[in-house]
C-alpha cells in the first residue's frame, strides 16, 4: 500500500441526554456529515449547526479535517451536543496540546443530565393528577 493512501483518522464518540454520536475526523478541507447528509440539511436550525462547530473554531481547526458522525437517539439539540463532545474527544487524540484549549472551553466535559423516568400514579415525570379534596 503506498504512503499517499493511507488516511489518517482520528474517533471518538460523543453522549447527550439519550443520544450517542460516533465521530470521525479525517484530514481534510473543512466538509461536515451527519448520517450520510450535510450538516445544513440535517440541523435545519443555524443555532445547532453553530453549536457543533464550536470546538473547531475555538481551536482553529474548522478547514483542516473532514468530519463524518453517525448519531442515533435523542432529539437534535442533544444529538448536536453529542457529536460536539465527539469532535472535541477526536481532536485531542489528533493533537494533544489541544486539550488545554477545549477543556478550558468546557468542550470536554460530558453533561451528566438524563432525563427522568415517568412515576407510576403521576401524569408525567414530576406532575401531579389534579388533586381532589371531595
Amino acid at each position: 500500500m503506498e504512503q499517499s493512501q493511507v488516511k489518517e483518522f482520528f474517533r471518538a464518540t460523543g453522549r447527550r441526554k439519550e443520544s450517542s454520536a460516533r465521530v470521525i475526523l479525517i484530514k481534510g478541507s473543512g466538509k461536515i456529515l451527519v448520517n450520510g447528509q450535510t450538516l445544513e440539511v440535517y440541523f435545519k436550525r443555524k443555532t445547532l449547526e453553530k453549536i457543533l462547530v464550536q470546538p473547531l473554531e475555538c481551536t482553529n481547526t474548522v478547514s483542516k479535517f473532514d468530519i463524518t458522525a453517525e448519531v442515533i437517539g435523542g432529539g437534535i439539540a442533544g444529538q448536536a451536543d453529542a457529536i460536539k463532545l465527539g469532535i472535541a474527544r477526536a481532536l485531542v487524540q489528533s493533537d494533544e496540546t489541544l486539550k488545554k484549549i477545549l477543556r478550558k472551553g468546557g468542550f470536554l466535559t460530558r453533561d451528566p443530565r438524563e432525563h427522568e423516568r415517568y412515576k407510576y400514579g403521576h401524569a408525567g415525570r414530576r406532575k401531579r393528577f389534579q388533586f381532589s379534596k371531595r
